[in-house]
């Protein structure tokens, strides 16, 4: 071996984003190859790497990349691309396959899909075979990993699977329900990955790897439900439904764009279970075993808070995760955050301002419509809730973890920031930020943000339901508390003057 150094392609992508940090980890020196370098300017590791601008389909571009590099992982796809995705494929592959034997690598490893041993596979499927195929031509040892459905905030297959479930409590869906998935938790994918690089020089072969549990596609579905606390969902399967009307039903009520969604779903219509082990011949499993689907789902969902969590919800700082997703990640993955933002500028000063949010609730109330406030504690009352009637501690300081009405103290930054957590009764999670910041030349900036995790059907229909009242109540609470601070500031620099003693204004 002349060096350590690997190169990535496929880098802005779900799996490579997050193979890059493990290889970091194992001692390589890792080298990038993307079209747009742009894409890679807010993720985390972008100044530990070289980044190389280039494109597959560009042979030109390959060989200043490919130079010196020990190990090729191929970690990109055209799915979703405008055009003849399989001829693009086709062309980048043979493309990455001469550059490699040019450029003398060691070895190459490649990520494609599970299937069964049929002629006919769908268009997708059928790509990914023959990439795998075009690269084990190359004079290159390459190692062909072959997984089915990887369960990790950002998979395709994972939002597909999270969307459906978490929107539809009936699912009428077609045949392929029935069939069997071995699906796999992206952190045992990367795993094997990084220990492809070390393989004997004669490894040049494909390898089946999935977790240790085999369902139903609907099964995957309902185990989804029950590790985000949803009742199980009622499917039926409908033979009229074909993989194209299938398609549009699934981007119909998911964010999935169809030109993913289309690919996806032929590709379902077979079993993709593992029909060989020999992985296990080269790699030991991964320490602890292979990860079991329900944990794969708790850890991608961002309940299981063990310092090795590879994806959780886009708003992950919100619940705490260990790890954020990757600015690169598409905007459709991660769980569904729904967010009204206020934003108010005040001449009043960040003290000022800061007093009138520390004091909020409680007697002086929520500075907008005191009677929707005061219905809302009701409603929540009637159903077994808190309601408002718990007030505060203290009438002019929080600390973290103490009771504000309906909510909890859940952070705060004396001075700079407040975070409740709701804890009323809401088909979902529930949290309101407000910030204070500085302006340029005096006064301050009051940034206030309403945030909600839905839960099921129910949670999306709460949020639809009461979003003509955030006009009114989110808008008057901002507004109000920015001119009540404004009120104070005058009435403590007239007072200055006067030199009387200071006090509240009465609200």
């Amino acid at each position: 071996m002349i060096s350590r150094r690997v190169l990535v392609t496929g880098a802005t992508g779900y799996i490579g984003g997050r193979l890059v940090p493990k290889l970091l980890e194992a001692g390589f020196d890792v080298r990038v190859l993307v079209r747009t370098p742009l894409k890679l300017r807010d993720v985390p590791w972008a100044d530990k790497v070289e980044i190389f601008e280039g494109d597959l389909g560009d042979p030109a571009s390959l060989t200043k990349a490919f130079a010196d590099v020990e190990v090729l992982y191929y970690l990109v796809h055209s799915m979703g691309t405008p055009g003849d995705f399989e001829k693009t494929e086709h062309r980048a592959a043979e493309n990455v396959a001469r550059a490699a034997a040019a450029a003398h690598i060691f070895r190459m490893v490649y990520l494609g899909g599970l299937h069964p041993d049929v002629e006919e596979l769908s268009p997708h499927l059928h790509s990914r075979v023959e990439v795998g195929q075009i690269l084990m031509k190359s004079g290159v040892p390459t190692a062909a990993l072959q997984a089915g459905v990887v369960i990790g905030s950002g998979s395709t297959s994972f939002e597909m699977i999270r969307h459906l479930t978490d929107v539809l409590p009936y699912m009428p869906a077609p045949k392929w329900v029935r069939n069997r998935i071995q699906p796999i938790a992206v952190r045992d994918v990367l795993y094997y990955l990084v220990a492809c690089a070390d393989l004997p020089a004669d490894v040049n072969r494909t390898f089946d790897i999935g977790g240790p549990d085999v369902f139903r596609y609907g099964q995957m579905m309902n185990g989804y439900a029950l590790e985000a606390g949803l009742k199980q969902r009622a499917i039926a399967s409908l033979p009229v439904l074909t993989p194209w009307l299938a398609s549009q039903w699934v981007n119909l009520v998911t964010p999935i764009p169809r030109n993913l969604a289309i690919p996806i779903i032929a590709s379902l219509q077979y079993d993709c279970v593992v029909h060989e082990r020999d992985i296990d011949d080269y790699i030991p499993t991964p320490p602890g075993g292979l990860t079991g689907y329900r944990r794969a789902v708790r850890l991608a969902l961002g309940r299981m808070r063990d310092g090795d969590v590879e994806t959780s919800w886009r708003n992950s700082s919100i619940e705490g995760a260990a790890s954020n997703p990757l600015p690169s990640d598409p905007e459709w993955a991660g769980h569904i955050v729904y967010t009204d933002l206020r934003e108010k500028n005040t001449f009043a000063s960040p003290e000022n301002l800061w007093r009138v949010i520390e004091s909020i609730g409680g007697e002086n109330g929520w500075y907008s419509f005191p009677l929707a406030w005061a219905i809302r504690g009701l409603m929540d009352k009637l159903v077994g809730g808190v309601g408002l009637r718990r007030g505060r501690r203290n009438p002019d300081h929080l600390n973290n973890g103490e009771v504000l009405d309906f909510w909890r103290v859940e952070q705060i930054d004396h001075g700079k920031f407040l975070r409740l957590r709701a804890e009323m009764r809401v088909p979902g999670k529930a949290w309101l930020e407000m910030t204070v910041t500085p302006a340029k030349g005096g006064g301050s900036l009051y940034r206030q943000r309403a945030v909600f995790f839905p839960r099921g059907l129910g949670g999306r229909l709460y949020w639809a339901a009461i979003l003509p009242f955030h006009g009114i109540i989110f808008e008057g609470m901002a507004t109000r508390i920015a001119a009540t601070a404004e009120a104070e500031a005058h009435t403590a620099a007239a007072r200055a003057l006067t030199k009387a003693p200071a006090g509240r204004v009465g609200r």
